[in-house]
């Protein structure tokens, strides 16, 4: 009966069912039908699926980007940003790819980068003649690199899901998330040459940059203090987490006191309604599951992915393949929630590292960001610009290639991923 529950899936998710009701209302569906599963069951598994230390990560993480985006972090990091790359052919799309990549360092979430930089950054491009769908969906697409570089949410939902370890997990991202800013900088420098969106900047003096530095310091240390506190055996992801916004809420209200505690109240009530969507997704997701195991789902997907790859490179390639087609129509978080568990015995039976699965499939679902249909960083983007999803798309190709690019580098160089967990997590 394992048909039954994929057939209502799809069906719900065609009518544009939310994905949180379109998993619970099929596995309900499966479970009235086939009376295979106490129905009381499903509340259980919705509770307990985030009744966990280690998920509340995920809320705080959340309060913390937030805290920090309105605390004027993101005008910090955007002027240092233009100091180091402000002055290259397309200077001002070189600047949103950096100051992206900063502030994924402290958001963890490709659709907060998207409205942090891109409130700034968007306005400024389409002023400086820039192509309106061009620097539409060059911001759509960094945003993605805030679910690579760490901390990232939904690397925590993968460490939550299959027990590898969070930490090994945040530093796996670091290198993949340089290289797929080095290359969307790449094809940004092409646009740029070719269309002329060339800033007449004067160059930058070394005391300049240094004034920058000093004035974003504070907001370049933060992942520092998390991810060496983290590594440094100090304390948890979660914990770090919870340090993570007090630390935002310092900076904020206290020393650039930008925040007032009204804002910071508004910002809780905020994240508090995102944290809620994230949670309602993984607890839906989790029944889901349950039921895919019940029905030994994932076991037959296993024994036909190893049938058909024979190498552990062809395993690559159809699993990128997938997730790339599943990333366009689900949400991450409920995407990793239900193929990592299907996944995970595939890869560690071909003998694929299972950091780098995991920093693969975070990458992979990140690209689904930016396709529509779903492609969240899309309708941040466009929300910004008021520019269809169509246009913004078809601008976006370049950008596209680019991710696919960095994606395959990633895959068959698996060192790129795991260079720095071997050093730090022996």
């Amino acid at each position: 009966m394992g048909w039954l529950i994929f057939t209502s899936f799809a069906i719900l998710v065609l009518l544009n069912v939310p994905i949180a009701y379109s998993l619970i209302l099929s596995s309900i569906i499966y479970i009235l039908v086939t009376n295979s599963v106490p129905i009381h069951v499903v509340a259980q598994k919705m509770f307990t699926a985030v009744d966990t230390f280690t998920i509340m990560a995920v809320p705080f993480f959340m309060i913390a980007g937030n805290l920090m985006d309105k605390g004027g972090i993101s005008r910090r990091l955007i002027n240092f940003a233009s100091k180091l790359v402000g002055s290259l052919p397309g200077g001002l799309g070189m600047v949103t790819i950096l100051a992206s990549m900063f502030f994924a360092a402290i958001s963890g979430s490709g659709p907060a980068t998207v409205a942090a930089i891109g409130a700034i950054m968007v306005p400024a491009m389409i002023k400086a003649k820039y192509d309106e769908g061009f620097a539409t969906a060059l911001q759509a697409t960094a945003g993605y690199i805030g679910v690579v570089i760490p901390p990232s949410i939904p690397m925590v939902t993968f460490g939550v899901v299959t027990g590898v370890s969070i930490g090994a997990l945040f530093l796996s991202g670091f290198l993949p998330g340089l290289i797929v800013g080095l290359c969307l900088m790449a094809v940004t420098y092409v646009v740029a040459k070719k269309n002329g969106y060339v800033e007449r900047q004067s160059s930058v003096s070394f005391k300049e940059v240094l004034v920058a530095f000093k004035e974003a310091f504070l907001a370049l240390l933060m992942p520092v203090i998390i991810l060496g506190g983290i590594y440094g055996g100090v304390f948890t992801p979660t914990e770090a987490a919870n340090v993570a916004v007090v630390y935002a809420i310092v900076i904020g209200v206290f020393i650039y006191k930008e925040l007032t505690w009204r804002e910071v109240f508004e910002i809780f009530c905020r994240s508090s309604i995102s944290s809620a969507i994230v949670l309602l997704i993984i607890s839906t997701a989790a029944v889901f599951g349950l039921i895919l195991t019940r029905e030994m789902i994932p076991n037959q997907v296993a024994s036909w992915m190893l049938d058909i790859a024979g190498n552990k490179y062809v395993l690559l390639l159809l699993i990128n393949l997938m997730l790339l087609i599943v990333g366009t129509f689900m949400e991450t978080n409920a995407a990793i929630i239900i193929l990592a568990p299907i996944l995970f015995p595939v890869v560690t039976q071909m003998g694929i590292d299972p950091i780098h699965f995991g920093l693969m499939m975070v990458l992979n679902l990140a690209i689904g960001m930016i396709t529509p249909p779903l492609g969240v960083n899309l309708f941040v983007a466009s929300s910004m610009t008021k520019l269809s999803i169509e246009r913004i798309a078809k601008a976006n190709w370049g950008f596209l290639i680019a991710s696919l690019i960095a994606l395959l580098l990633i895959t068959f160089i698996p060192s790129i991923s795991l260079l720095l967990p071997k050093l730090f997590m022996k």
